[in-house]
């Protein structure tokens, strides 16, 4: 006879508690994204809180600060800072590719949070394409805001 441990074997609820374990469940399984969006608020409010255009409250970007070349980051806290306070066209203004960070994440956790309510598995496996796109978009960004016609881009 095989021996079998204790966690593998299977226990039956009594009945009349389904219910309530699947529910125990589900809070259990939604426990993790909800952190995540909890620690994702608690900086957007900091950042909505603490301004980030007054000199003195965040520290200033190394690349920027040493080089006068604007990195991919570069306004990156003033776009959150907008995006806080509701005002799009600012945040687009500050970091564009931040914006577009911030809605791939809100999107990326709905997708999480639905398929974890239903039990679904969540497996995000970008393939090297994607990588390797979003890599190029970076560097594109970085180097057009960087040049004398990419003054827009500019935080």
């Amino acid at each position: 006879m095989r021996r079998v441990n204790a966690e593998s074997r299977r226990v039956t609820p009594p009945p009349g508690s389904a219910s309530g374990s699947a529910a125990v469940a589900a809070v259990r399984r939604l426990a993790v994204p909800g952190g995540i969006l909890l620690a994702v608020a608690a900086a957007f409010a900091y950042v909505g809180a603490v301004d980030p255009n007054e000199p003195g409250h965040y520290p200033a970007c190394p690349l920027l600060r040493y080089t006068g070349l604007y990195c991919p980051g570069c306004g990156g806290l003033r776009s959150a800072h907008a995006v806080a306070h509701g005002d799009l066209g600012t945040a687009l203004g500050a970091n564009a590719l931040a914006v577009l960070g911030y809605l791939a994440f809100a999107v990326l956790w709905t997708v999480w949070v639905i398929r974890t309510a239903r039990g679904r598995p969540t497996r995000i496996d970008p393939g090297p394409p994607l990588l390797w796109s979003l890599g190029a978009l970076s560097l594109v960004f970085t180097v057009v805001r960087n040049l004398p016609f990419g003054g827009w881009l500019h935080p």
